[in-house]
Parts: C-alpha cells; sequence; structure tokens
C-alpha cells in the first residue's frame, strides 16, 4: 500500500476509533453506573438484587432503541453518506450523557428522576444504533480488500477503549472518594466529562473523507439512472438470511461481553462481598489487554479467513463460562483479574473480524442499512437481556451454574449461525455481490 493512502485510511481509522470510544464510553458508563450506583439513587427501597434488576431493565430500555437508531441511521447513510451520520450520531449521544450527569434522583423529584432517566437512556441507544454501522463501513470501505479484517477491527477498539475509559473514571473516584460522596455526587463526573470528549471526537472526525466505495456507487447508479427503494425493504427482500446470519453470530459475542463486564461487578460487590474497586480494576486491566488483541485478531482473520477466527472463539468462549466463575469464586483479586482478562481475550476473537465478516455481508447501497438492522436486532436479544437474565437466574437458581448455560446456549447460536455462512476474507466490495444464499434474488451490484 503507497504511503499516502496508509496515511489517510490511518487517518480514517483514528477518526472512527476516537468517535467509537467516546461513544461506547458513554454507553458503558451507564451499565457501571447501573451496577454500582443508579440502583441506589432511582429505584430506591427495594432489596439489592431487585433494585439492580431495576437498573438493568432501564439499561436494557437502550437496546431497544438502537434497532431504530441502525434503521433510521442506515437509510440515510446509504442515502446521503457515511460521514454526516457519523457527525449527528457523536454529538447526540454526548448530549444526553451530559444531561444523565444533571439529573435530579429519586430523593429530589420521585418518580420523575427514573423516567427522565429512561428518556435519555433511550437517545443514547438510538445514537449507538446508527454509530456502530456506519463506523465500521467508513474504515471497511476506505481500506485494501487484503488488510480489511485488520483495519476494519480498529473501530471495534472503541468497545474496550470505552470501556476502559469509563472503567479508569469510575474507579479513580472510587479510590479517592467515599462511598457516600460518590453516591452524593461524584458519580455526575464522568457523565458531565463526556461533553468535553465529544467535542474533541468532533474535531476529528469532521476531517475524515466520505467512504469511496460509497462515492462510486452512487456515481454509478446517478450514470445509470437506477432509482432505488428504501434499503430496509431491499435488504429483507434480498438478504433477509444474511441478517440472520448477523444476528446469530453476535449472540454469543455480545451476551458473552455483557457478563464479562457488567454482571461482574454485581457478582462481586454482592454474593461475593468485595469492594466494588476489585471488580472496576478487573475490568480495567482486561479492557486494556483486550484493546490490544483485538486487531490481531482481526489481522489474523486476514490470513485464515474470517469464519475460522470467529468459530475458534466462539468454542473458547463456551468453555471459559465455567472457567470464568470458579476463578471469581476463589476471591483472590489476581484470579478475577485473570477471569475477566482471558474471557476478553477470547471475546476479541469473535469481535475482531467481525465488523469486515459483516461488511462483506452486504452490497454497497444497503450496507449500512443491513449492517446496522443485522447487529442492532440482536442487541436486544443478546446485549439487552444479559445483564438483567443473569441476575435472574443467578437469583432464581442461587448459583452460577444457570449463567454459564446461558452463556453456552447463546454460543449454540453462534455456532450455527457463522457455520451457515459463507468465507468472504479478501472480498471486493467493489464487486457484484453473489445473491444471498437460499435466495432467488438477482445478484446485487455493489
Amino acid at each position: 500500500m503507497p504511503r499516502t493512502e496508509k496515511h489517510s485510511i490511518a487517518k480514517v481509522v483514528g477518526a472512527s476509533l476516537v468517535g467509537t470510544t467516546i461513544e461506547w464510553y458513554d454507553f458503558f458508563l451507564y451499565g457501571s453506573a447501573a451496577a454500582l450506583v443508579f440502583n441506589k439513587l432511582f429505584f430506591p427501597g427495594s432489596d439489592p438484587l431487585t433494585g439492580t434488576l431495576l437498573s438493568f431493565a432501564t439499561y436494557a430500555i437502550g437496546f431497544l432503541a438502537r434497532p431504530l437508531g441502525g434503521l433510521v441511521f442506515g437509510h440515510f447513510g446509504d442515502r446521503v453518506g457515511r460521514k454526516k451520520l457519523l457527525v449527528f450520531s457523536l454529538l447526540l449521544m454526548g448530549a444526553s450523557t451530559c444531561a444523565m450527569g444533571l439529573l435530579p434522583t429519586y430523593a429530589t423529584v420521585g418518580v420523575a428522576a427514573p423516567l427522565l432517566l429512561t428518556a435519555l437512556r433511550l437517545i443514547q441507544g438510538f445514537a449507538l444504533g446508527g454509530e456502530w454501522g456506519g463506523a465500521v463501513l467508513i474504515v471497511s470501505e476506505h481500506g485494501d480488500d487484503r488488510r480489511r479484517g485488520f483495519w476494519a477491527s480498529w473501530p471495534q477498539c472503541g468497545a474496550p477503549g470505552g470501556n476502559l475509559l469509563a472503567t479508569a473514571v469510575l474507579a479513580v473516584l472510587a479510590a479517592v472518594q467515599s462511598d457516600a460522596a460518590f453516591i452524593s455526587w461524584g458519580w455526575r463526573i464522568p457523565f458531565l466529562l463526556s461533553g468535553v470528549l465529544v467535542m474533541i471526537g468532533l474535531w476529528i472526525r469532521l476531517t475524515v473523507t466520505e467512504s469511496p466505495v460509497f462515492l462510486a456507487a452512487q456515481e454509478k447508479a446517478r450514470q445509470r439512472g437506477e432509482q432505488h427503494g428504501a434499503p430496509a425493504v431491499e435488504v429483507f427482500r434480498t438478504a433477509w438470511r444474511r441478517v440472520l446470519i448477523t444476528i446469530g453470530a453476535r449472540m454469543a459475542e455480545n451476551v458473552s461481553y455483557y457478563v464479562l463486564t457488567a454482571f461482574i461487578l454485581v457478582y462481586v460487590t454482592g454474593p461475593l462481598g468485595l469492594s466494588k474497586s476489585t471488580g472496576l480494576n478487573a475490568v480495567l486491566i482486561g479492557s486494556a489487554i483486550h484493546f490490544v488483541t483485538i486487531p490481531l485478531w482481526g489481522a489474523l482473520s486476514d490470513r485464515v479467513g474470517r469464519r475460522p477466527v470467529y468459530l475458534f472463539g466462539t468454542v473458547a468462549m463456551a468453555g471459559w463460562a465455567f472457567a470464568f466463575f470458579a476463578l471469581m469464586d476463589t476471591r483472590s483479586p489476581a484470579m478475577i483479574v485473570l477471569a475477566a482478562t482471558v474471557g476478553l481475550v477470547l471475546h476479541g476473537a469473535m469481535y475482531g473480524p467481525q465488523a469486515a465478516f459483516f461488511a462483506e455481508q452486504f452490497p454497497t447501497r444497503v450496507r449500512y442499512t443491513g449492517l446496522s438492522i443485522g447487529g442492532q436486532l440482536s442487541s436486544i436479544a443478546a446485549g439487552a437481556l444479559a445483564p438483567i437474565l443473569a441476575v435472574a437466574l443467578f437469583k432464581e437458581f442461587g448459583g452460577t451454574l444457570a449463567v454459564s448455560l446461558y452463556v453456552v446456549a447463546m454460543c449454540v447460536l453462534t455456532l450455527i449461525a457463522v457455520t451457515s455462512a459463507k468465507e468472504t476474507a479478501r472480498t471486493s466490495l467493489h464487486d457484484e455481490a453473489a445473491a444471498p444464499t437460499g435466495s432467488t434474488a438477482e445478484p446485487v451490484a455493489r
């Protein structure tokens, strides 16, 4: 790759990574706060586990808005371009997160407090639902076919990067503040900090150019005088099997991630009776290593294929679902760090190649929509329910075996989905797409 081209893709990757890190920081900050603070400030009067369930219920509501965000942002992203929608999603996410830091609590305004919190969470979910698809596409469509897995994996690093940042801020506050001060006002600081981060991310994101693949497809359609219907309609008409593959492939990845990073905080501070710093530090260290290893898994998928790497991560995660809790139950801080870190590294084997793998499933004119719909519908069935079901299963059965079996069941679904997909490594995003598996549709121009 020529030096100027490398500089161009590196700039796009940097802008995408900074933006996704900030947006995931906002989203994960809520998850951490739901486990540590919101159950006390917005849902008082319940026993600890019930309060946590109510808190995670508002956490899940953000996932319900993500498919709608994916549909709306995908529609306009496939019509007017990737860049404009990425800028808007960043602004929307930042504004809603800052507003959370200014919310009155239940003690001040009563039932209005959780209602306002829920409304802002819906806005967060809507923004993130549109962010992810655009961020991975603008990199995928700038990069070359040979190294797409590596380049497209960098926006994926925004998830552990955002989680790392959110957890680090909470860990620092937990270390320098008393529990009373943190509950009283300290929890607001990370939410208000989002405003500063958004301004930095916006400045960087405005410097990138529009996707060349999108511009080429748009110009080709203009020259041919082609008129296309709504992208969502076309996706479900011609590529519905690929949408199902995308949904299924995310089940194990999504569920395992939220068990590893959200339920761990509940388990450490509740049943294990350890300090919140123990859980936060484990997630902090694990996220740092996760951040580094995701591009390595993406690069490996360029060499051996998307499916082998994804399948390895899925099978390994099914086994780790049991080892994870066995290590946690030792109550040793070192073992808890090991449990979270190995789990997140194995998660990266699914998450690293995922962006390129999903982008390669859909033609250009509906790629943003197809990627977003498949990715975000799975977020309801997987990510939204994972912390709630994990807490409910633990409460119902009085142990972690049911939680481990829940993760294993999701791994089985992902195995079925990924083995049903064709290998797509090194596929040109400019080429004519083959008709979706099992479809009678004609090939769709990319």
